[in-house]
């Protein structure tokens, strides 16, 4: 196992990490959980960004009123 990890230049507690998360699944499947998982990333992003506007309206609001 160490000369995996050299020959693709992760270390044993990457293989190990990745192991404990992928370990199991079928190729197609761990594909299928990092894009949910960058979907995922997006979707929060966007909503902090949506968050950060409302803020800026409701401050902009009270200003005026």
């Amino acid at each position: 196992m160490d000369e995996i990890c050299r020959r693709h230049g992760i270390s044993t507690a990457t293989f190990y990490t990745w192991r404990k998360k992928f370990g199991g699944m079928e190729a197609s499947e761990a594909k299928r959980l990092k894009e949910l998982e960058a979907e995922n990333a997006k979707l929060k992003r966007l909503v902090a960004e949506q968050m950060l506007d409302m803020s800026a309206m409701k401050e902009l609001l009270q200003k005026h009123w």
